[in-house]
């Protein structure tokens, strides 16, 4: 038996991209407690390498902190579409490239304390321009970051996303496991 039996849950707020439920649980020393629980969709995040050898970040304007982020593309898969489709999908919208190649590099959640959104995480190679015009990308930059960089990159600080962070390391591991 899990730790915490439900005991009920309510709809708290349905929007756009997420919902909000809040769920009485009871834990296994008998008590009972509130969990509020956002319902995002799966998504998925990509690293995006160049025949140059360059990773594709974007850099966008993230409205709840109030700051550019320089992240690897990333969106929500939409209902009845596959992860590699939505891969596919979100390096055409957000950086005009088809990837001719994608490799599954794993997986994780993205806030599993408060959120259920987990991020199916591809290596996409054999890229090729084709722009997909989407309604939410037209603020977007692409920016090139040589891989040998990478490292000093995360290490400087200058990334701050954590999906990013663990995308780009997990990148680096499969790199160094393939190499050869």
């Amino acid at each position: 038996m899990p730790p915490e039996k439900t005991i009920s849950s309510r709809s708290a707020y349905k929007g756009d991209i997420l919902k909000v439920r809040i769920d009485t649980i009871r834990t296994a020393d008998g008590r009972e407690k509130s969990r509020t629980i956002v319902e995002h969709p799966e998504a998925i995040v990509v690293v995006a390498v160049d025949d140059r050898d360059n990773v594709l970040l974007v850099e966008q304007f993230r409205k709840p902190i109030e700051k550019d982020l320089l992240e690897i593309p990333a969106g929500s898969i939409d209902p009845g579409e596959d992860a590699e489709t939505a891969t596919i999908r979100e390096m055409q919208e957000e950086t005009g490239y088809l990837p001719r190649k994608l490799v599954k590099l794993g997986g994780f959640y993205s806030a599993p304390g408060y959120c259920t959104e987990y991020l199916h995480l591809y290596l996409a190679t054999g890229l090729k321009p084709s722009r997909l015009v989407a309604e939410d990308t037209d603020e977007i930059k692409v920016v090139k970051i040589p891989v040998v960089e990478i490292p000093a990159l995360l290490s400087s600080g200058k990334i701050t996303d954590a999906k990013t962070i663990a995308g780009l390391y997990m990148f680096l591991d499969y790199q160094k496991r393939n190499q050869g």
